[in-house]
C-alpha cells in the first residue's frame, strides 16, 4: 500500500495530510502561522516561519502515520521569496493579498508597450509577483541587488527540502511572467522587466517529481531521504484536484481567506477586462479559469474578531467554535438582514473590478438592526461579490452543471444556503478544510502509481448532498444583487478620497 503525502503552505497556516491509495486520511496536522502587517493594504510574512511550520507538520504526521512513498507541495500563490547565493532568505515575503504594487502594474504594462497580456495571457495584478519585483527593485534595492535566486512559497519549502529550485506551471503562470500558451517563462516578459532569467526556477508539469529529499532536509523533518517530491500545484489549482474538478462542466467556490472561483478549459479563453485568469492547470495540456474575490472568509473573520466579539467570546468561554457561534446568530437574521446591504472590499479587489483602493461598506444601517443582522449581512455580501465572478465565467462559456464548495465556508449550513440562493444554483460541499493539501497528495500519488489524475482525483472527492436554492429567498436576492452591483460605482470616488487622505 503506497502512501502519499499532500503540504499546503497557506496564508494563515500549513496543513498536511498523509493519505494512503484509496484517499482515506491516514493522518492530518496543522500549524498556524500570524500575517505581518506593516502599513494599511501591506501584507508580509517570514519565509522561516513556513519552514519552521513545515518542519512541526511533518514531525507530527510521521508520529502517527507510516512515511510517505511521496511528497506533493501546494501553497499560497504570487509571494516572492528572496534569496543570495547562499540560499539566506533576504528579505520578507510579500504576499498575494498586498495591495502597494498599482503603480507598478501601469509600468509594466508602459515596459511592454501593452504587450504583456499577449504574452503571458495576463494583464498585471498587485497580486502578480512581477509587481512585487519591480517594487522591490526599487523600494528594497539593497535586496535586489542581492537577490540570486526568487522562489514561491512552496517552492522554497522544497529548496529547503531538497536542494532544489523548481516550480510547477500552474504557480509559474501566475507570476505574470510565464508564457501560459506554451508553458514556459516568456522571455520578452523577462526582457522588457529587466528580471534574470537564472533568478527563476525550472518550471515542471504538475506531476513531475523534481528532486527528492536531501539528508538535511531528512534531518531537519523526520522525513526519509531520497523521497520523491513532485512539482505540485499552486494553492487553488490543487484544491480543484482536492476536491476533483477534473473535466469541463463543473466549477468550484473556495472560501478561504479569499474566495476563488476555479473552472478547468480544455482550450484558451481570455478576455479584455482581465476579470479571470488563464492559468495553466495540474493536468497536462489543460487550462484554468481563476478569478479572486480579495476578502471572503478573511472578511469573516474581521467581524468576528470585532464586531462579532461578544459571540466569539462567549463561545471560547464555553469551549464553543467563535466561528459557528457567529454563523448561528447570522441565522436568526432573516435573508435580506432587513434592508442590510455589505460591500466586502476590506483589503481592496482583485475580481471583477481590480482596485486596490476599493473598501467596504454597509449601506442601510437603522435602529432596527442588530449584530445578527451585520453579521449575515457580510456573508451576503461575500456571497454576491462570488457571483459577479460567476455570472462573468458562465458569460465566457464555462459551464456550472455542477458547482462544488470548499474550504472554511464549505461546512456552514448558513453560507451554503445563502450562497445557494444568492447564485439561483445548487451547490455541492465538499468535506473537510483541507482540500489543497488533499489535491497535492493526489498529484504525489498519481506518481507513485503511475495512474490517469482524473481517476485519482475524482475518487478521492469526499461530496456531500446537493444544497437547493429556496425559490422565494432567490427572489429576494435577486433584488438585493443589483442594489449590491450598484454599490461599488456609487462609492468609488469616495473611497479613493478616503484612502488617499489615509
Amino acid at each position: 500500500m503506497k502512501h502519499a503525502a499532500g503540504f499546503d503552505i497557506g496564508t494563515s497556516g500549513l496543513k498536511g495530510v498523509i493519505l494512503d491509495e484509496s484517499g482515506r486520511t491516514v493522518a492530518a496536522a496543522t500549524h498556524p502561522w500570524a500575517i505581518d502587517l506593516p502599513r494599511p493594504g501591506w501584507f508580509e510574512q517570514n519565509p522561516e516561519v513556513w519552514w519552521t511550520g513545515f518542519i512541526d507538520v511533518a514531525r507530527q504526521l510521521l508520529s502517527s502515520a507510516p512515511p510517505p512513498d511521496v511528497i506533493g507541495l501546494s501553497g499560497q500563490m504570487h509571494g516572492p521569496v528572496f534569496l543570495d547565493a547562499e540560499g539566506a532568505v533576504l528579505s520578507r515575503a510579500i504576499l498575494w493579498n498586498d495591495q502597494r504594487t498599482a503603480d507598478e502594474c501601469a509600468e509594466i504594462e508602459r515596459l511592454t508597450g501593452g504587450r504583456v497580456a499577449e504574452w503571458t495571457l495576463n494583464p498585471p495584478r498587485t497580486a502578480f509577483t512581477s509587481t512585487k519585483l519591480l517594487w522591490v527593485q526599487r523600494h528594497w534595492p539593497d535586496v535586489y541587488a542581492r537577490t540570486s535566486a526568487v522562489l514561491l512559497p512552496k517552492d522554497f519549502v522544497r529548496f529547503r527540502l531538497s536542494g532544489q529550485h523548481a516550480t510547477d506551471m500552474t504557480d509559474a503562470a501566475g507570476t505574470g511572467l510565464f508564457d501560459v500558451r506554451n508553458r514556459t517563462w516568456s522571455s520578452p516578459t523577462l526582457a522588457a522587466l529587466g528580471i534574470r532569467p537564472a533568478w527563476l526556477p525550472i518550471a515542471f508539469e504538475s506531476t513531475d517529481v523534481t528532486g527528492h529529499v536531501d539528508q538535511d532536509g531528512a534531518a531537519a523533518t523526520g522525513l526519509k531521504a531520497g523521497t520523491p517530491i513532485v512539482a505540485g500545484a499552486a494553492d487553488q489549482t490543487a484544491a480543484g484536484i482536492g476536491i476533483g474538478i477534473v473535466s469541463s462542466g463543473m466549477m468550484s467556490i473556495n472560501i478561504g481567506t479569499s474566495g476563488v472561483i476555479f473552472a478547468q478549459i480544455d482550450d484558451i479563453v481570455t478576455e479584455s477586462e482581465g476579470v479571470f485568469h488563464t492559468f495553466c492547470h495540474a493536468m497536462p495540456e489543460t487550462w484554468q479559469l481563476m478569478a479572486g474575490v480579495q476578502s471572503a472568509g478573511g472578511t469573516f473573520q474581521w467581524y468576528c474578531d470585532t464586531v462579532g466579539t461578544p459571540e466569539t467570546s462567549a463561545a471560547r468561554e464555553a469551549g464553543a467554535d467563535p466561528f459557528e457561534a457567529v454563523c448561528r446568530a447570522a441565522a436568526d437574521a432573516p435573508p435580506g438582514s432587513e434592508g442590510l446591504v455589505f460591500l466586502p472590499y476590506l483589503t481592496g479587489e482583485r475580481s471583477p473590478h481590480n482596485d486596490p483602493r476599493a473598501r467596504g461598506c454597509w449601506l442601510g444601517l437603522s435602529r432596527r438592526h442588530e449584530r445578527r443582522h451585520m453579521a449575515r449581512s457580510v456573508v451576503e455580501g461575500v456571497c454576491f461579490a462570488l457571483r459577479d465572478l460567476v455570472e462573468v465565467a458562465i458569460g465566457l462559456g464555462c459551464s456550472a452543471d455542477e458547482i462544488r464548495v470548499a474550504g472554511g465556508g464549505a461546512r456552514s449550513e448558513l453560507w451554503l444556503r445563502v450562497l445557494a440562493d444568492i447564485l439561483g444554483r445548487p451547490v455541492r460541499p465538499v468535506s473537510g478544510s483541507d482540500a489543497s493539501a488533499r489535491g497535492a497528495a493526489a498529484l504525489a500519488m498519481q506518481a507513485a502509481l503511475d495512474t490517469d489524475i482524473t481517476k485519482i482525483a475524482t475518487a478521492w472527492a469526499q461530496c456531500g448532498d446537493e444544497v437547493m436554492p429556496e425559490p422565494a429567498n432567490v427572489a429576494l436576492y435577486e433584488s438585493r444583487y443589483q442594489i449590491f452591483r450598484d454599490l461599488y460605482p456609487a462609492t468609488r470616488t469616495l473611497m479613493h478620497r478616503l484612502v488617499a487622505e489615509t
